[in-house]
C-alpha cells in the first residue's frame, strides 16, 4: 500500500497547496448573492410568445456587462413552470428554443453565452466563447479565474435563474435546465452548484476532458500546473459530485467532442437519479427536438407524461456470453437492441451494430457477438420512440 500511497498524497498536497485557500470547485460561485438578487432587466416588446431581453451579467475584467436573451412565455395565466437553455459553441440566444418551449407550457430564458445581442457583438458583451479563451491560462491568487469564460457563464446562467424564480407568472420551485454541446458541458457543472434546480439535463456534455475529448490537443500544449488549474475549478468532473436532482444523459456513440469512455466516468458521478438516452451515431448539432428531452422534464415540471423507462445496469451471466437487464416502464417497451462496437482505437472512427434483444417481462436479455465487444449496453424504446440505455459496459 504505500507505494501507491505516496504519489496520490503527493498530488494531494500540490492540488491543495496551489488552491485550497483561493479557490474551491464547491463554493466557486457565491450562490447567495447569484441565487438571491435577480438581475436588472430590461425588457424589450414581445413578439408572439417571445420578447428580447437584456439582463446585468457578471463583472468581467473590472466592467460591468450585459447578457442577452428570449424570453419565452405561455399563454394564459400562470404560475408556470421554467427552463433554462444553454446554447453550444457557435451558438446563441435562439428564439426558436424559446418559443418552442413556451408553446410547451414553459416560461424559458434562453440567453446567449458569448457576449453577443441579437445583431453581433455588444459593447458590453462578457467573454466569447473561441476555445483560446476557454482554455487560455489563469491565475487564482488574483481572482483571474473570475475571468474565464466557464465562471463568467455559470455566473450569468444563475443569474438567469435567479431571473425566472422573481417573475410573478414563474413558480420558482419548478425550474429546470437544458444545454446542449458546451452547454451540455456547463449543464453538468450547474448541476452541481446549483441546488435549486429541480432537473438537469446535459446533452452530449460531459467531464474529464483532459483524459478524452476533443480538446485533448489543448490540454497537451499545457503546463503541468496549467492544466491541473484549468481541471480543478473548470471540468465537470470536479462539480457533478454534488448533483443531487435528476439527470437525462443524452448522447451517441460517436460524438466528436464527449466520448463514450468520459462520458461514462461522467455520468457515475451525481448523487441524484441518473437516465441515460445513448444512441448510435446520435446526430451532433443544435437540436431542440429530442423528445425525450421534452418527456423528462415534463414529467417532472409539469407532471402530465409518463416517465422514461427506468433500466438498470446489465448483468453478465456466469459464462459471459448473454446479458441483461431489468426496466420498469408505465409505457410498453416495444423495441429493445443490444449495442456494440469491437473495434478499438479512437470513439469517433469505431463502427457500431445492433441486434435484437428478447423482452420477456421486466427484463431483457441478448446473447454477445462471438468477436469480443470493446463496449456494449442495451437500448430501449418505448411505444412514444422514447429510447433510454443501459450504462456502458466497457470491459
Amino acid at each position: 500500500m504505500r507505494f501507491f500511497r505516496i504519489p496520490i498524497v503527493a498530488c494531494l498536497l500540490f492540488v491543495f497547496s496551489s488552491f485550497v485557500f483561493a479557490a474551491d470547485p464547491a463554493t466557486l460561485w457565491n450562490l447567495d448573492d447569484l441565487l438571491s438578487k435577480p438581475p436588472i432587466v430590461a425588457w424589450g416588446e414581445p413578439t408572439g410568445l417571445v420578447r428580447p431581453i437584456y439582463y446585468e451579467g457578471e463583472i468581467w475584467n473590472g466592467k460591468p456587462t450585459r447578457v442577452f436573451a428570449y424570453y419565452g412565455r405561455p399563454e394564459g395565466d400562470g404560475p408556470f413552470p421554467a427552463v433554462l437553455l444553454i446554447h453550444g459553441g457557435g451558438g446563441k440566444a435562439f428564439k426558436d428554443w424559446a418559443e418552442l418551449w413556451a408553446k410547451r407550457g414553459y416560461v424559458a430564458l434562453a440567453m446567449d453565452l458569448a457576449g453577443n445581442g441579437p445583431d453581433g457583438r455588444l459593447p458590453d458583451g462578457g467573454p466569447n466563447q473561441d476555445d483560446n479563451g476557454k482554455f487560455r491560462d489563469f491565475t487564482v491568487d488574483d481572482d483571474d479565474y473570475k475571468n474565464m469564460w466557464t465562471y463568467q457563464m455559470i455566473a450569468n446562467i444563475l443569474r438567469g435563474h435567479a431571473l425566472l424564480a422573481a417573475q410573478k407568472d414563474v413558480d420558482a420551485d419548478r425550474i429546470a435546465a437544458t444545454g446542449i454541446s458546451w452547454g451540455g458541458y456547463l449543464s453538468c457543472i450547474l448541476s452541481g452548484v446549483d441546488s435549486k434546480l429541480k432537473a438537469v439535463v446535459p446533452v452530449y456534455g460531459c467531464g474529464f476532458l483532459d483524459e478524452n475529448s476533443t480538446w485533448v490537443p489543448r490540454f497537451d500544449k499545457m503546463s503541468p500546473e496549467q492544466r491541473t488549474r484549468w481541471v480543478f475549478l473548470f471540468d465537470p468532473s470536479k462539480h457533478l459530485g454534488r448533483a443531487t436532482c435528476p439527470m437525462l444523459f443524452v448522447n451517441g456513440t460517436n460524438d466528436f467532442a464527449y466520448p463514450p469512455d468520459s462520458y461514462e466516468k461522467s455520468y457515475r458521478l451525481p448523487k441524484g437519479p441518473v437516465t441515460l438516452s445513448i444512441t448510435i451515431r446520435r446526430p451532433h448539432g443544435h437540436i431542440f427536438t429530442f423528445k425525450e428531452v421534452d418527456t423528462f422534464i415534463d414529467n417532472i415540471l409539469l407532471r402530465n407524461v409518463e416517465p422514461l423507462a427506468a433500466v438498470s445496469s446489465i448483468k453478465l451471466d456466469a459464462e459471459k456470453k448473454t446479458v441483461s437487464a431489468t426496466f420498469q416502464s408505465k409505457v410498453p417497451v416495444e423495441k429493445a437492441e443490444l449495442a456494440w462496437t469491437s473495434d478499438a482505437g479512437p470513439w469517433q472512427k469505431r463502427n457500431w451494430q445492433s441486434a435484437p434483444a428478447t423482452i420477456t417481462g421486466n427484463t431483457v436479455s441478448a446473447s454477445l457477438p462471438t468477436q469480443t465487444p470493446t463496449c456494449y449496453y442495451l437500448l430501449l424504446t418505448d411505444q412514444r420512440g422514447l429510447p433510454v440505455s443501459t450504462p456502458l459496459v466497457i470491459p
